[in-house]
């Protein structure tokens, strides 16, 4: 049995040579990448996050990926869709699993840089890396690896450092890898995680980079047994395919095979056939090494049948293979078949494409085809260039990214030291400053003393001013209250009357009223004091009511019939202005019916014999006519400068001093309002025969305690209230 010797080609050497020069550079480069990697860590994170309008809608894209229904929002659905596309990458479905990933990170929104953040930011990682991405996949792992930190969770911190090993062994930094692997093994082993496996399993591969066969040989056993102990028969067969890969590169087919056995029964027993396809292709290359052509054969027709069993893609591997037995046992046609049809299914950059055309150029060989073998040697040549220029293109920007991160990073930095010498410097410009400020600080100081002293002065005389301000209102107000009728004696007077009355005001409100007269509108006193009297009539003679209070003003008294709400007989209302004050309107009631011909006096009779009428007659027995004459004008010369001022001050008009002072009624007119009462008292012609002085002197407490004037004003204006006040205390009036 002849044994497997390589292409003897001398285009394969060089293309070999320039695979390892290309290689070198790219390790090169990965080591200055890894030296600018913790500098431009903040903004590699800033980058995998995808833009807002670019993300899928939120509501939408969880059923697209396959999430189950009733998962709905939350937690929940972010974790499902993780899991979804831990699936999909497994798969090798990489378009899917990125646009599952796309949608937890809409459904993230603007969550902040928590334990989700951390699963999604990982897992673009690791989909970067499946994808041959892996400078992005090295981003993606230090931006998780920083978040873990920042957590300061152990057991994240070393996982991701076991990914940046992966990552930076892929990149030829086998240093930077052995360093990184390390320290996750360093942390695993202090925390006694049994998760150690897979970090042994990667410093075994640094190892086979390194080509340290004994140092990688002892890594993958002690991975061997610690996924054994953990029970992970799975990645126990993953181990044992890497030490028999590294022994069959050695030359060694004794060792690899049981180790191949093995592997194959774990995937039997799990049930993973395409792992099996791996495996079968890997005893078919150690039979061909071990010159077992027949062995080789056997192999590959079970792989291959196990694939067309199953419907499962052919590897790129097996097809190899499969072609060298074909080759070696004399079916070169069927060998170029079978390279041709695997070629075909390749795409331009897959890294397998320059192995299948290198043996179909040794297949063209041996059937004496050397042009063509040329040629297809310089196609496995150019494949091989291509994929190690594209490789170098995806470094080389992923190191100008870092370099010009790190490089804007720089600028800041001297930009932030400049700006601190010319902040020292700004510092000692002020230092000489405030010396020549403190010379004239001195100077001024004591111009600042006397101003204090002259601020608090005017300080306590405005607290002073204020003081006597606030006394004046509280005089205002209570002067204004004692001007008010004391409804107690109200009560008394009326209690004592045999017949029905009620004392109301110019607005109808009723302020009290006898018992008889509750009985007449049989209602209870609660439902008649602090309510309009309107309310106790119907409504067709309301608006009669309204009139005849309106009709007061001109009128001695004036009499009404009307039906009470309550029901009962005709009621007549008899109202006449009570003598005492101008303000008050005294109503006695009767039956309709039986008192049809009683003269409307009698409600004047009643107010002329309360107590105090004879003493505010005053007007009436005023023997001289110059004093009355005068206490008119004074009481119009009030009224005049109330409203001037109230209007000069508030910026309002009179109707809302009417409205807010409730002294004064307000009225429609023609469709205009109008406070008709108290325009009579702005004239001296029209001021009514018995002024209702009170409510003039009311309007001027308001007006000084709600208006802001300064102090002449006030000062005017409370000569007039005193000049009113002194006529009504003289004899005749009071």
């Amino acid at each position: 049995m002849p044994m497997i010797a390589p292409t003897n080609f001398g285009t394969a050497r060089a293309v070999c040579g320039l695979s390892v020069r290309a290689n070198a550079m790219a390790a090169m480069l990965a080591l200055a990448a890894f030296s600018l990697a913790v500098d431009a860590a903040a903004a590699g994170c800033a980058g995998l996050r995808a833009s807002r309008s670019s993300l899928p809608d939120a509501t939408v894209c969880p059923r697209q990926a396959g999430v189950a229904a009733n998962i709905r929002s939350g937690d929940a659905l972010i974790s499902a869709l993780y899991a979804r596309a831990d699936e999909q990458i497994k798969a090798g479905r990489f378009e899917q699993a990125k646009r599952t990933l796309d949608c937890a990170e809409a459904q993230l929104g603007d969550h902040p840089d928590g334990p989700l953040r951390y699963e999604l930011v990982h897992r673009r990682g690791v989909l970067a890396y499946r994808q041959e991405q892996i400078a992005q996949a090295l981003g993606g792992f230090e931006c998780a690896l920083s978040m873990a930190r920042a957590n300061d969770d152990r057991e994240l911190i070393a996982r991701e450092l076991k990914n940046i090993g992966s990552a930076l062994r892929r990149l030829g930094d086998y240093r930077g890898a052995l360093r990184a692997l390390t320290t996750s093994l360093d942390l695993q082993r202090s925390a006694a995680d049994g998760a150690t496996g897979a970090v042994l399993n990667n410093i075994a591969d640094v190892y086979r980079e390194l080509e340290d066969p004994e140092q990688a040989i002892r890594f993958y056993r002690d991975a061997l047994a610690a996924f054994r102990r953990r029970g992970d028969r799975i990645e126990a067969a993953h181990v044992l395919e890497s030490m028999s890969a590294l022994a069959l590169d050695r030359g060694d087919a004794t060792a690899a095979k049981p180790w191949l056995e093995d592997a194959l029964d774990a995937y039997r027993q799990a049930g993973t056939r395409p792992y099996q396809l791996r495996v079968y292709a890997q005893l078919a290359r150690a039979s061909l090494v071990d010159g077992d052509i027949a062995s080789a054969r056997a192999s590959a027709t079970a792989g291959l049948a196990l694939a067309a069993q199953h419907d499962l893609p052919v590897p790129a591997a097996l097809e190899l293979q499969a072609a060298r037995a074909e080759r070696l046992s004399d079916r070169p046609d069927a060998a170029r078949a079978r390279l041709e049809a695997a070629i075909a299914r390749l795409s331009a950059d897959d890294a397998d494409r320059a192995d299948l055309l290198a043996e179909l150029a040794s297949v063209r060989e041996a059937v004496g085809d050397r042009d063509g073998a040329i040629a297809t040697l310089r196609q496995a040549h150019a494949a091989e260039r291509a994929i190690a220029d594209a490789r170098q293109n995806r470094e080389l920007g992923w190191l100008r990214s870092r370099f010009e991160a790190t490089e804007r990073e720089r600028t800041i930095a001297e930009l932030e030291h400049e700006n601190r010498l010319r902040s020292a410097m700004l510092r000692q410009r002020t230092l000489t400053l405030w010396l020549t400020v403190a010379i004239a600080l001195v100077g001024v100081l004591g111009l600042l003393l006397l101003f204090h002293k002259r601020q608090q002065r005017a300080r306590l005389v405005e607290a002073a001013r204020q003081a006597r301000h606030e006394e004046e209102l509280a005089r205002y107000r209570r002067e204004a209250d004692e001007l008010q009728i004391d409804r107690t004696v109200l009560k008394a007077l009326l209690g004592t009357r045999p017949d029905a009355v009620c004392v109301i005001d110019v607005h109808g409100l009723v302020l009290t009223a006898n018992r008889r007269a509750c009985e007449l509108l049989r209602a209870e006193e609660g439902e008649l004091i602090g309510h309009t009297f309107a309310e106790q009539m119907t409504e067709t003679a309301r608006p009669a009511f309204s009139t005849m209070l309106e009709g007061m003003e001109d009128a001695a008294s004036l009499q009404l019939d009307f039906v009470p709400a309550h029901g009962g007989a005709a009621l007549r209302a008899q109202l006449a202005e009570w003598e005492r004050d101008g303000g008050l309107i005294v109503m006695t009631l009767c039956v309709a019916a039986d008192r049809q011909n009683e003269p409307v006096a009698e409600a004047r009779a009643i107010a002329e014999t309360a107590p105090g009428a004879d003493e505010d007659a005053g007007p009436t027995r005023m023997d001289d006519g110059e004093l009355q004459l005068a206490f008119r004008r004074a009481l119009v010369e009030l009224m005049l400068a109330v409203v001037e001022v109230w209007e000069r001050t508030s910026g309002k008009g009179r109707l809302e001093l009417a409205e807010q002072s409730r002294v004064w009624r307000v009225t429609v007119d023609d469709g205009r309002l109008r406070a008709r009462a108290m325009e009579r008292y702005l004239s001296l012609s029209k001021l009514p025969r018995q002024p209702r002085w009170r409510d003039v002197l009311r309007s001027a407490y308001f007006v000084l305690a709600q208006c802001a004037m300064d102090a002449p004003t006030r000062s005017d204006l409370q000569q007039r209230v005193d000049a009113v006040l002194a006529y009504t205390r003289r004899s005749a009036l009071v």
